[in-house]
């Protein structure tokens, strides 16, 4: 028995949630075990006493894991212990980090870790739901500083009803995916899918989330109260006001001047020479800024002259509605749009809208393109995904590509949920690959990876539901006044309160994110926000219907084509033949991949539409036997007294008795036919047994051979 160990349990969606303290990783700063029906996540955070020298960041870092002996697995592969994260693990720790940030106190700097660890699994229970859960009251009791309470939710909508938390199966009937998190009183962050549900059916959605989410943040207020430490005395760094002061009177000017100008790098070059005349300033009469020699002159001129733009920016667009370079509010930039750029690419598009532009390539194929991932409930295999890639060229950076970050794979990942929800349900026979490639950034080119990914797909004959597009809206809070942005720039995200994406069709939203850097947001500039996101999504997708609208009407040459059937699954085992050899024949023969389903669909790809057809007409009499009355090409194999043995096709033959030769009697039928001779025969009948019997004479009547 452990004396210290505590218990706190919630009813959360119907389900019991068990969260634990005191008795194990007793020497973290916080540590909660979240158990629901079998599904237990360890969730442990650490902080340190002391800040780094010269430390100017938060260095938070959320780490979410899966240990496959949480669902009695191995790890698949040649390797099998866990290493680095996969992509599901890395994507549902950004859902962690993102609503913690803006809770910890401005100014705190010292290293922080979250490490959620998931130790035992059951799919009755969703461990990344247990591991937001786990890290908001492990903050909570814990000594850090911390502005929680808050709680997290997945939001399904099954039959038109919303459910808390729906278990892994129940995930393919529902029309929408969203996970929140929230304090008491605000939305801290949302992200999520949906089939194209309304604004209203959201914010509906989001209310449903808020109220349990509220009851969750109760328990926490209880934990702390019976268990939690006391806090760590933290306090912030004085303001140096007399830098601030100095540097309004003597630059305001110049910072003025650079928010006057629209092009980024130009600007940014501006702002570069601003910083570097106040280094200097700074450097000539220290006194005047009110620091000392020996300081980072250069760092505290950035951070002045950043302060600068910060106040000035944020006054421009909540009290005169302007932005920078002038931009109305709710004025989206100029957009340009172009598709089948890429010569032996599959479907290609570039959208630019600004100083953002985004090329998307397609590429389509047949299973062997699938997306394989080991996850606690089993392989999932997907058949479209899309990657985005973010070179640093496209913001004018010196250095070089070093792989995919955490960033890249939640932006892709946002783009793939936008558009996998407007693809063929039934008849997506391909693997579709979408590759967004950033060229310029200056503004969110994950919903620009949306608007090319999309006509990218449409170039390439991939027949969407509905065009979809993207756009980022941010906002600017000051007091009880705020300012809804439509297409923020870079440097407005960077200088706002939020970037809130938001993806769909005309018919209704596909996707939706949102990042905040405030203490939460009310539903009122929930609501406001969704509705501008509208009418920006509406222009958007008109201006990308100039270029394309629908589908092209047929794949591209070089592309692979696909004919697909169906055969018995009984009947797999067949066409495959012994050792596969029958398959392997016909794949040489014809120059086609097929690949096979368990329901008995057959696809076929390849490059010659009429080599693929005639291998169609293979498989089919090899699986389905001739057509009685139907007429084919034979070639005779052997020669009986009785008649001779055809081959329509490899592996079906039939017989053509010696009555079915010629309109004369016919005595020998080696006096008609050789092996290797090729004739036209009908099919006359299948006998009791199920076999062939042919006619060449119902075709036509065969004459001797001359001797």
């Amino acid at each position: 028995m452990n004396r210290n160990k505590k218990e706190f349990r919630l009813d959360y969606g119907g389900k019991e949630v068990i969260l634990e303290t005191g008795r194990l990783a007793k020497q973290a700063d916080g540590a909660v075990l979240v158990s629901c029906e079998g599904t237990q996540v360890l969730v442990t955070v650490c902080s340190a006493k002391e800040i780094k020298d010269g430390q100017d960041f938060f260095p938070l870092m959320v780490d979410y894991r899966e240990k496959y002996f949480a669902a009695g697995k191995f790890l698949g592969g040649y390797i099998k212990r866990e290493n680095r994260p996969g992509t599901a693990e890395t994507l549902n720790a950004r859902l962690i980090d993102r609503p913690l940030r803006p809770l910890f106190p401005e100014g705190y700097m010292a290293e922080t870790v979250v490490q959620a660890t998931v130790y035992s699994y059951s799919r009755n229970a969703d461990p990344e739901v247990l591991a937001g859960l786990g890290a908001a009251a492990a903050l909570a009791i814990s000594d850090i500083p911390f502005g929680g309470p808050l709680g997290t939710c997945k939001v399904g909508m099954i039959d038109g009803k919303f459910k808390l938390n729906p278990e892994v199966d129940e995930w393919e009937n529902s029309d929408l995916e969203l996970v929140v998190s929230a304090s008491p009183d605000a939305i801290l962050m949302v992200e999520g899918e949906a089939n194209e549900v309304s604004e209203k059916t959201l914010l509906e959605a989001l209310d449903f989330a808020h109220n349990h989410i509220r009851e969750f943040c109760k328990l926490v207020d209880q934990m702390v109260k019976e268990c939690g430490k006391t806090k760590r005395e933290f306090i912030s760094a004085e303001p140096n006001t007399k830098l601030m002061d100095t540097t309004r009177s003597q630059f305001s000017q110049a910072a003025r001047d650079c928010l006057n100008i629209v092009d980024k790098l130009a600007r940014q070059d501006a702002v570069a020479a601003l910083t570097k005349k106040l280094a200097v300033a700074i450097e000539q009469s220290p006194a005047d800024f009110g620091l000392t020699e020996g300081e980072d002159f250069k760092k505290e001129a950035f951070k002045a002259v950043d302060g600068l733009l910060y106040e000035m920016m944020r006054k421009d667009i909540v009290a005169e509605g302007k932005r920078i370079g002038g931009r109305a509010l709710d004025q989206v930039r100029p957009i340009d749009t172009e598709v089948d750029l890429l010569n032996n690419v599959h479907g290609s598009s570039l959208f630019t809208r600004g100083e953002t532009q985004v090329m998307a390539a397609v590429t389509i194929g047949g299973e062997e393109g699938d997306q394989v991932a080991d996850r606690l409930h089993g392989a999932d295999r997907q058949k479209f995904y899309l990657h985005y890639t973010f070179p640093p060229f496209s913001v004018g950076e010196a250095r070089g590509y070093r792989g995919v970050g955490r960033r890249e794979l939640g932006h892709g990942n946002l783009a793939e949920r936008a558009l996998k929800k407007v693809l063929p349900k039934d008849d997506l026979h391909y693997t579709i690959r979408v590759n967004c490639e950033v060229l310029e950034s200056n503004g969110s080119s994950s919903m620009g990876s949306v608007c090319s990914g999309s006509m990218a797909l449409q170039d390439a004959g991939i027949n969407l539901k509905a065009p979809v597009a993207g756009v980022a809206m941010g906002l600017v809070k000051e007091g009880d006044k705020f300012a809804i942005l439509t297409d923020i720039l870079g440097d407005e995200d960077h200088l706002g309160d939020m970037d809130f994406k938001v993806a769909g069709t005309t018919e209704g939203i596909t996707a939706i994110q949102m990042d905040i850097k405030i203490a939460g947001l009310s539903r009122e500039i929930m609501e406001n926000a969704l509705t501008k996101a509208n009418a920006g999504r509406m222009h958007i997708l008109g201006e990308m219907s100039k270029t394309i609208s629908v589908a092209r009407d047929r794949v591209k040459d070089y592309a692979p084509q696909i004919q697909v059937l169906k055969i018995k699954p009984e009947d797999i085992g067949a066409l495959i033949g012994p050792g596969g050899k029958n398959i392997k024949g016909i794949q040489e023969a014809y120059k086609v991949t097929i690949n096979i389903e368990e329901d008995g669909t057959v696809k076929i790809l390849g490059s010659n539409a009429e080599q693929m057809q005639d291998c169609v007409k293979l498989v089919d009499l090899q699986m389905n036997g001739p057509t009685v009355g139907s007429i084919y090409e034979a070639e005779v194999v052997s020669i009986k007294e009785y008649g001779s043995f055809v081959d329509i096709a490899p592996g079906v033959s039939g017989l053509v008795h010696v009555s079915e030769f010629s309109d004369e009697r016919v005595n020998d039928p080696a006096d008609y036919v050789a092996a290797g001779d090729k004739f036209k025969v009908k099919v006359l009948e299948y006998d009791k047994m199920g076999r062939l019997k042919l006619s060449f004479k119902a075709v036509e009547s065969l004459k001797p051979k001359a001797k």
